[in-house]
């Protein structure tokens, strides 16, 4: 039996990759890889059907190293150690692992020692937002690279392509470029979607001298997306929503909710709701929060098309609910400063203080001084992360504001031996 052309047609380098001009274009990062011969460990991220792992294979072809290709949901750890011993065989050595983010902890355990010590580079393919669904030590030790949805434009390229080639239909038919672009808009950016679509125009109209729009549109089992994506169209409308929420226009925000459902893209929508629950909305309303993360979770369960009404609910609850952004920028300026300067922590404070006498360690027994100490490093006595929302809409907010101004007025102190002295 004959592979599916999305197999057959796969390039051979990263020179005949479609579309994804910001990974394997001019000056970028995979191009700038294979010109100094530097392999790389990395995961390429993304929606399904954009060429995550074809761009695996063709940067693997280009560098001209061996490869092993594995599927996170089938393999086994018997294959998993086929793949180490073949890659202490042909060395240098790439394994590419599909859906990466569905190697359970033990998988992901194995492999780690043979990525650090080079005796392999891993590239992992994901549908998944990889600082969601892979644990740190997978993503310390790789380059995250996000592969994009394909344009209209992109797609009709690579059919075009598939075409003539002599992998692919080599010019048995001929497709008019008004059938291939509609095609690209049918797609929603998934070549592989669109390849799948070409294949079955051609067993249709086998015979036809050309295929035509009309054609295309006849075939029943080809899914109309609700909107026609353009180069940037899903991570606007992603963008466009979390805006709406902001903003507090909550028709806008189901709108942009229901075009993103329309497509069946709940992995953005998940990922987006729930930071802007924690970012814009926070802790202005904390119950807000939990209940969108309630109603994610709820959404994953059910799935779509019901997946839309637990959706709905947080859309309108967080759009309609009392908003503050005051954790999203507090943590935002620590994060500046720590990452600016580095400052050492008090000796009372560490985990195990060597050559620290007992009048001066952490008084575990005092809860009473607890709230009297100090906590920051020497010299940063002073500084202030937490930033007051000057007129806080939440009741929730105006508690922490209050207990923050009544915490302010405490003096607090490190010289712990004279603290456990006072009453």
């Amino acid at each position: 039996m004959q592979e599916p052309l999305a197999f057959r047609v796969r390039p051979t380098s990263l020179d005949e990759v479609v579309g994804q001009v910001h990974l394997v274009g001019e000056g970028s990062f995979l191009r700038k890889s294979v010109e100094s011969k530097s392999l790389f460990s990395m995961i390429f991220f993304g929606p399904p059907g954009t060429g995550k792992t074809t761009i695996a294979e063709a940067y693997a072809k280009s560098m001209k190293v061996h490869f092993v290709s594995l599927n996170a949901v089938t393999c086994t750890k018997k294959d998993m150690e086929a793949a180490v011993g073949e890659a202490k065989i042909w060395h240098p050595c790439i394994v590419i692992v599909d859906e990466v983010h569905r190697l359970d902890k033990a998988k992901q355990d194995y492999l780690l020692p043979y990525v650090e010590n080079g005796t392999f580079f891993l590239i992992g393919a994901t549908t998944a937002n990889p600082y969601i669904s892979l644990n740190r030590a997978i993503r310390s030790r790789t380059k995250l690279l996000e592969v994009k949805p394909l344009t209209d434009k992109e797609i009709a390229s690579g059919l075009k392509r598939a075409v003539s080639s002599e992998k692919g239909l080599h010019g048995s038919l001929e497709f008019e470029d008004e059938a291939l672009l509609y095609i690209g808009k049918l797609s929603g950016g998934d070549m592989r979607f669109a390849l799948n679509v070409l294949e079955e125009a051609s067993v249709l109209y086998r015979g036809k001298d050309t295929v035509t729009k009309e054609d295309v549109a006849a075939i029943e089992s080809v899914p109309n997306y609700a909107s026609d994506k353009d180069e940037n169209e899903h991570y606007d409308t992603v963008s466009a929503l979390q805006k709406s929420i902001r903003g507090r226009d909550v028709d806008a925000a189901l709108y942009y909710l229901a075009k993103l459902c329309a497509s069946g893209d709940l992995d953005s929508i998940k990922r987006r709701l729930l930071v802007t629950a924690y970012e814009d909305v926070g802790l202005g309303n904390p119950n807000a929060v939990m209940r969108a993360q309630m109603a994610i979770e709820a959404a994953e369960q059910v799935g779509f098309p019901e997946a839309v009404i637990p959706l709905g609910n947080a859309v309108i609850d967080l759009c309609l609910s009392p908003h503050s952004r005051v954790g999203a920028d507090s943590i935002e300026g620590a994060m500046a400063f720590a990452e600016s300067q580095g400052m050492g922590i008090r000796d009372y404070l560490r985990y195990t203080p060597v050559n620290m006498k007992e009048e001066d360690k952490y008084p575990y027994d005092r809860p009473d001084l607890w709230a009297r100490m100090t906590y920051l490093p020497e010299g940063l006595e002073n500084k202030r992360f937490y930033l007051e929302e000057n007129n806080p809409e939440g009741s929730y907010l105006k508690a922490l504001n209050q207990n923050y101004e009544l915490l302010k007025k405490t003096s607090r102190r490190s010289d712990l031996a004279r603290l456990k002295k006072e009453k």
